[in-house]
C-alpha cells in the first residue's frame, strides 16, 4: 500500500494512538499480574505445606515433654530389613528444611541426617528379612517402631507414628496418616530411617553382588526383578514376596512345598454304624 504524502492526518489520530498505547499497557499489565496462575493451572503445580511443629508444641505448652516422632522405612521391597528410627527434636535447634524423606534428594536427606543426628535425640531399629518372613511385614515393622521408641536416651511422654496403627508403649501413642508431611518429628524420623536402610542396602550389594541393591535399595524394579529371575534369590530377600517365590521356584524348587489342589475330587469312605440301623428299623 503507497500511502499519499498529501493527504493530511486526522485531527483525532493523536489522541486515538494515545488510547490505543494506554489500553496497551493495561492489556500487558494484567497479563502479567495473571501470568503466574495461567502458567501454574497450565503445569498443574500445586503448593504442599510442609511438616509443622505445631502438634510438638502444643504438647509442650501443656507440659508434655518429651515428644517422639517414629517412622519406618522398607515395608515394600523384596529385600533388605526394615529400618525404624525415633527422633526427640529439640525446639530450640530444629534444623531447617526438614520434610517428608521422599520429597527430598539423596543429597539434601544425608544433609539433614547429619544436622538431625548432631541436634536431636535419635535411636534406630531393624527388623530382618527373616523377622519379616517369621511375623509378617506390618508386625516387623510395628516391632522395630516399638524397638526404636524404647532404644531413645529418654523415655518420651508422648509418641507420634506415621501410619494408622498405635504403638503398644507405656507413653500415650498417637497415629497420623500421613504423619512424615505433616509432624515435623515424624518427617525427621522419616529421613533417619530412610538414609540409614540407603546405607545398609549398600553394604548388602557388597556382599551380594550382582541384584544392584546400591541402586534401587531391594525395591521391585525392572533391573531388580530382572536379577533376581537370573540369578534366584539371596539370603537377603523376604522368603514369601511374590517374585521372590517366583524365583525360589525356578532356581530351588526343592524348598517350595507344592500346595494342595482343594478342587480336586477324592473318594470318602463311608461307614455306617449297625446299631443305628437297627434302631432306626425298630422305630418304624
Amino acid at each position: 500500500m503507497i500511502r499519499d504524502k498529501s493527504a493530511k492526518p486526522a485531527k483525532d489520530a493523536p489522541k486515538k494512538d494515545a488510547a490505543r498505547k494506554a489500553a496497551a499497557k493495561t492489556t500487558k499489565a494484567s497479563a502479567g499480574k495473571a501470568e503466574p496462575a495461567k502458567s501454574a493451572g497450565k503445569k498443574g503445580i500445586i503448593a504442599i505445606a510442609p511438616p509443622s511443629f505445631r502438634r510438638e508444641r502444643a504438647l509442650i505448652k501443656r507440659g508434655v515433654w518429651p515428644v517422639a516422632g517414629c517412622d519406618e522405612a522398607g515395608r515394600g521391597p523384596l529385600a533388605g530389613p526394615v529400618v525404624a528410627a525415633a527422633v526427640i527434636l529439640d525446639p530450640d535447634r530444629i534444623p531447617r528444611g526438614i520434610d517428608d524423606s521422599k520429597r527430598l534428594t539423596a543429597e539434601e536427606r544425608e544433609r539433614l541426617f547429619d544436622k538431625i543426628c548432631a541436634t536431636a535425640q535419635v535411636s534406630v531399629a531393624v527388623a530382618s528379612p527373616s523377622r519379616i518372613d517369621r511375623d509378617n511385614i506390618l508386625r516387623a515393622s510395628l516391632w522395630a517402631l516399638k524397638r526404636a521408641v524404647v532404644a531413645l536416651p529418654e523415655a518420651p511422654r508422648h509418641v507420634f507414628v506415621d501410619g494408622r496403627d498405635r504403638l503398644d508403649t507405656t507413653c500415650d501413642c498417637e497415629a497420623v496418616i500421613g504423619g512424615d508431611g505433616s509432624v515435623l518429628s515424624i518427617a525427621a524420623a522419616s529421613i533417619v530411617a530412610k538414609v540409614t536402610r540407603d546405607r545398609l542396602m549398600c553394604a548388602l550389594a557388597q556382599d551380594c553382588p550382582g541384584y544392584g541393591f546400591e541402586q534401587h535399595k531391594g525395591y521391585a524394579v525392572p533391573e531388580h526383578l530382572e536379577a533376581l529371575d537370573r540369578l534366584g534369590p539371596s539370603v537377603h530377600h523376604r522368603t514369601f514376596f511374590a517374585p521372590v517365590v517366583a524365583a525360589r521356584a525356578k532356581h530351588m524348587p526343592w524348598t517350595v512345598e507344592p500346595v494342595p489342589d482343594l478342587f480336586s475330587v477324592t473318594e470318602v469312605e463311608v461307614q455306617v454304624e449297625t446299631q443305628i440301623d437297627i434302631e432306626a428299623s425298630a422305630n418304624l
